[in-house]
């Protein structure tokens, strides 16, 4: 019988959030295939996606009884846990996302000949927020055998030695997404969909929103998360007499079904990598606004005036000005919309897919796994 991959795939939880979907989707398609798959997380906490059943979850945090006051202490136990799951679990490839994670999967894994990928999934600089982190991502990503980036202008954060290694593969895009785009009458809606913290800066869209909600009465803003920011986010709402017209009502499952009519979508973060929830909403062929943020995913996915627009980090006036444009034109909106939802050739689930497949069979290969 023919060896079929075992892939392990390493990420703090499954709550949700960008990466946490994407790989939730890359281990939903893998194990459909017919591959083994491996979930590890540090945790397993409330509000996650739902794994498929085939996949086997592994906890790699130690326990109440195990944890000391000492941070080293804690550290190497935490260290010997993850590296007897390899051992435990001898995949044939592993896959890490964000930060700290693929620190530690590259140090868990070493001596194992478990070829490791790691994955950035935002502005480098970001991710890898202090010095410390930041040296130790550009020297110790040498040592892994793939490293995947969002958008070229990651390369530029780091040495050659760890661009020679590197790839930039598209994030999967639930199969939810992939349908008609909406003709007729759009719901009179503007929708933002993330976690509200404050790299996602919802506060602008509400304060550009603010300035033109009497202009377009019968126009809402509902904004789709959780997080941090949602309870400050409500009462700066309420105080500004908008509860009637913006609202965050939190998250939901069905993302595809509950924006597919609406007529523009936004995305207002500071920093991002290839946001998914702006894919989505062009692949679906809304009218979108995004913040041109680093490290450039929205401007690789955004021809400005062409099937979206593009405006500064942080700017309310070019935000309203875009939100005015929009909802003032229908005949604007809808041909943006329209040229938007040409992103789905790029994003048809069989090629990105494949690409993630191939990269990851490759490793294996190299590594004389097959």
């Amino acid at each position: 019988m023919e060896k079929r991959m075992h892939i392990a795939m390493l990420i703090g939880a499954l709550t949700k959030g960008g990466a946490e979907r994407v790989l939730v989707n890359l281990a939903d398609y893998f194990v459909e295939k017919g591959y083994q798959v491996t979930m590890v997380t540090q945790y397993q906490k409330d509000n996650e996606y739902p794994l498929n059943e085939k996949v086997k979850r592994v906890i790699s945090d130690i326990s109440p009884e195990e944890t000391t006051g000492n941070r080293l202490i804690n550290f190497k136990r935490r260290f010997c846990k993850l590296r007897n799951i390899w051992k435990a679990e001898r995949p044939d490839v592993i896959l890490s996302f964000i930060g700290k994670n693929n620190m530690m999967a590259i140090l868990t894994s070493r001596f194992l000949k478990i070829p490791v990928a790691v994955s950035v999934r935002a502005e480098p600089g970001e991710e890898y927020y202090n010095s410390w982190m930041r040296f130790m991502a550009k020297h110790l990503f040498a040592w892994a055998d793939g490293v995947v980036l969002q958008t070229r202008r990651c390369f530029d954060f780091f040495p050659e030695k760890v661009r020679r290694r590197a790839v930039i593969l598209k994030n999967p895009v639930s199969a939810a997404f992939f349908r008609e785009r909406y003709i007729g009458e759009r719901d009179k809606i503007i929708v933002a969909v993330g976690r509200v913290d404050e790299n996602k800066n919802h506060e602008l869209i509400i304060r550009a929103f603010s300035e033109i909600a009497e202009e377009f009465p019968d126009y809402k803003l509902v904004i789709y998360g959780e997080g941090d920011c949602r309870e400050k986010l409500t009462g700066l709402v309420k105080d500004m007499g908008l509860s009637r017209q913006i609202s965050l009502p939190g998250s939901i499952d069905n993302v595809a079904e509950t924006i597919y009519k609406a007529r523009i979508f936004v995305l207002s973060s500071n920093t991002e990598g290839v946001p998914n929830t702006l894919i989505e909403a062009m692949v679906m062929g809304l009218a979108v606004i995004s913040t041109d943020c680093p490290c450039g995913g929205p401007a690789d996915l955004i021809e400005n005036g062409k099937n979206g627009i593009l405006c500064p980090v942080g700017d309310v006036a070019a935000m309203r000005e875009g939100l005015r444009e929009l909802l003032k034109d229908e005949e604007i909106a809808d041909r943006l919309g329209t040229s938007a939802a040409k992103t789905a050739l790029a994003y048809q689930p069989e090629n990105v897919y494949g690409a993630w497949e191939k990269f990851l069979l490759s490793l294996c290969k190299k590594n004389g796994k097959f």
